[in-house]
């Protein structure tokens, strides 16, 4: 909403400042901090009262989780609050990709919420029935998807991009809008899977969110975008505010979530933080490029999957438990140790999608 204060540039100059988009998103990092940081005493308080217990810790995960029992969960609902307040403080919300980060976002955190509800008040590890929530999430992101193509101008829309490549664009035609649904639900899953741990899947989530901040700059700019010789998608800058807010936002969590966690972040904030990204990503036409800055997710998702079509046909397992993070908590790993090191290969993949912007 301030960024209509850019109207009035005319009579009062300082104002323009407001037409920047760097400002803008700096002003997004920043008040979804804030948001995030003031409020969560209260939020973490208010669901101490409500769940008593606290999340519950599943009796065949490593026995060194059972200390964590009677930290509540939920603390997602705080990074909501500061990335839907920050996002519609400082985005120009006549931007429909903006719209649809939003929905994906909330919608996803609905989800979540709405499982850690029933984990707590069941005080069971099921929640919601695995088939009714992948039903939902599959309608929230198609819903998306076709939203985007309809959006995106018709050079691009049902259209892949391929990094590397700066002409490819292949017309997935009908098979666009699975395709988008593919790469927001794994995106959302793969990031609930990746959180086990205090800190773990926060950083990865802010070091994604900061690349993405980064490329929707860029590509939503024509004079950058025809100097990398990437696809120019107008109107896709504007998503550099939402994702300057998922970082801030992510930044006050983590102080509440760093070890010991104070709260944890449920499947309220890592279904919403994942299917933040994979909107974004599919906006911006860099869905493989999220593939490997979010790395770290693909590996978690891709070892429980090794680990059950081992198991279903041989009987044996390859990791000694899965996801990825607990195989190391099992080999005796400290858990400072495995989350340290996860967010070093965080920012190395970070680092390497980065450079598919340049390598043409």
């Amino acid at each position: 909403m301030l960024y209509l204060l850019s109207d009035l540039s005319n009579e009062f100059i300082a104002l323009n400042v407001f037409r920047y988009l760097t400002f803008r998103t700096g002003g997004a990092v920043i008040t979804a901090l804030l948001v995030a940081f003031v409020m969560g005493p209260s939020i973490i308080r208010w669901l101490k009262t409500k769940q008593g217990y606290g999340q519950p810790i599943r009796t065949d995960g490593p026995q060194s989780h059972l200390v964590k029992q009677g930290t509540p969960t939920m603390g997602g609902v705080m990074m909501l609050l500061g990335i839907g307040i920050a996002t519609l403080l400082w985005a120009d919300i006549s931007n429909r990709y903006v719209w649809v980060a939003l929905f994906v976002t909330m919608s996803y955190g609905l989800i979540g919420f709405v499982d850690d509800y029933l984990k707590v008040t069941k005080r069971s590890v099921g929640g919601l029935k695995g088939r009714l929530k992948l039903i939902a999430e599959i309608a929230i992101a198609a819903v998306a998807a076709y939203a985007i193509s309809v959006i995106s101008t018709p050079a691009l829309s049902e259209r892949l991009s391929v990094p590397f490549f700066k002409e490819v664009l292949f017309d997935l035609g009908i098979f666009y809008v699975p395709f988008g649904v593919f790469v927001m639900v794994g995106a959302s899953n793969a990031v609930n899977l990746t959180d086990g741990l205090d800190g773990l899947a926060i950083v990865p989530v802010m070091i994604a969110a900061g690349v993405f901040t980064i490329i929707a700059y860029l590509i939503g700019n024509t004079v950058f975008a025809n100097y990398l010789q990437v696809n120019y998608v107008p109107g896709a800058g504007e998503l550099a505010v939402f994702c300057g807010a998922v970082v801030g936002a992510g930044l006050g969590f983590l102080w509440y979530n760093a070890p010991p966690a104070m709260v944890f972040m449920g499947d309220t904030g890592s279904l919403a933080m994942g299917g933040a990204l994979g909107s974004v990503a599919v906006v911006t036409k860099h869905e493989i490029v999220l593939g490997i800055v979010g790395g770290l997710f693909v590996l978690e998702t891709v070892s429980v999957i090794v680990q059950v079509v081992s198991f279903k046909l041989t009987g044996k397992r390859v990791f000694h438990m899965a996801p990825l993070h607990h195989h190391y908590e099992e080999k005796g790993w400290a858990e400072p140790t495995i989350v340290i090191r996860f967010w070093i290969i965080a920012v190395i993949l970070a680092v390497a999608g980065l450079a598919t912007l340049k390598l043409r």
